[in-house]
C-alpha cells in the first residue's frame, strides 16, 4: 500500500507483490477502484491495515482469498468513517463500493459516448480522473466530497463553508492543460471543459447558466441530455488518441 499525494490528489494505491495493481481508494472523495472484483476484500483490509497504521507506505500479508471471511462491524463502521457510507445496500456484505462516479460514466457508453479513466498528464505523476468524449463534447471529469456542507460557486471561485478552496480552480487549468495538448497534436474545433463532482449543497448566483460544478446525482443525466457536437467518427479517434499515454506524457 502506499499512499500518492500530488497537485490536488490524495489516493491509497494498492498493489500485490509482483507489482499488479489490486485498486486503489480516493481518499478525498471516498471511491473505491477495484482491478478484480475478486479482490475486493483484500482491498478493503488492506487499507483498513493502512488506517490503522497511519503510515505513507504498508507491506501486508494477506491470507489466500478462500480463508477471508467478510468484513467484521468495527472493520466496516472504521472504514465508513474514513470513506463515507457505502450506496450500495444490495451487495454482499463486506463487498459493497459506495457508488463509484466511474461506474456512471461508463453508463454513458451505450449514448455514444467514451471514457478513458486515470489519464498520466505530463511525466511528473499527475493524473486526471476521467476523460470523457462523445456527442456532447470533451470534458475532464472530477470527484470531491463536501457532503453536508455548503458549496457556493461564482465565477471561478468556490467556497466551502465560507472558506475558499481550488478545486473549481485546478479543474479548469487541467482542461485547459489538456487542450494545449490536444492542439499541439493537430486537433482542432474541440473545447475541453471542466466539469467537478461535488456532493454538498450546491449554489449558483441567480441567472447563471456556466455551471461546472454539478451534484453527483446529477451523473449522467447531465451530459445525456446535451446538445450534439461530434459525430460518431470523431468521438472514435479522439478516443484512440486519449488512450496513447504518448499523447499527455509528453
Amino acid at each position: 500500500m502506499r499512499r500518492w499525494q500530488r497537485y490536488g490528489a490524495d489516493r491509497l494505491f494498492v498493489t500485490q507483490e509482483t507489482g499488479a495493481p489490486i485498486g486503489s481508494v480516493d481518499l478525498q472523495s471516498g471511491e473505491v477502484v477495484v482491478a478484480d472484483p475478486s479482490l475486493e476484500d483484500r482491498l478493503r483490509r488492506a487499507a483498513q491495515a493502512w488506517l490503522r497504521a497511519d503510515v505513507p507506505e504498508l507491506v501486508l500479508e494477506v491470507p489466500q482469498q478462500a480463508t477471508l471471511g467478510p468484513l467484521d462491524d468495527e472493520e466496516r463502521a472504521a472504514l465508513e468513517a474514513w470513506l463515507g457510507p457505502q450506496g450500495d445496500e444490495t451487495a454482499p456484505a463486506g463487498v459493497r463500493v459506495r457508488a463509484p462516479l466511474r461506474a456512471r460514466l461508463d453508463g454513458l457508453e451505450a449514448d455514444g459516448w467514451q471514457v478513458v479513466h486515470d489519464v498520466p498528464l505530463g511525466r511528473q505523476g499527475t493524473t486526471v480522473d476521467h476523460l470523457l468524449i462523445g456527442p456532447g463534447g470533451l470534458f475532464t471529469v472530477r470527484e470531491r466530497s463536501h457532503q453536508g456542507r455548503v458549496v457556493h460557486v461564482e465565477g471561478r471561485s468556490m467556497l466551502v463553508d465560507g472558506e475558499p478552496v481550488a478545486w473549481l480552480r485546478d479543474a479548469r487549468l487541467e482542461a485547459e492543460r489538456i487542450q494545449g495538448l490536444l492542439t499541439s497534436m493537430g486537433v482542432s474545433g474541440v473545447r475541453v471543459r471542466p466539469v467537478l463532482v461535488v456532493g454538498g449543497q450546491i449554489e449558483y448566483p441567480e441567472g447563471c447558466t456556466d455551471r461546472p460544478v454539478v451534484g453527483p446525482a446529477a451523473v449522467p443525466a447531465l451530459f445525456r441530455a446535451m446538445p450534439a457536437r461530434l459525430d460518431g467518427p470523431r468521438v472514435t479517434s479522439l478516443a484512440k488518441l486519449a488512450r496513447r499515454r504518448t499523447t499527455w506524457t509528453r
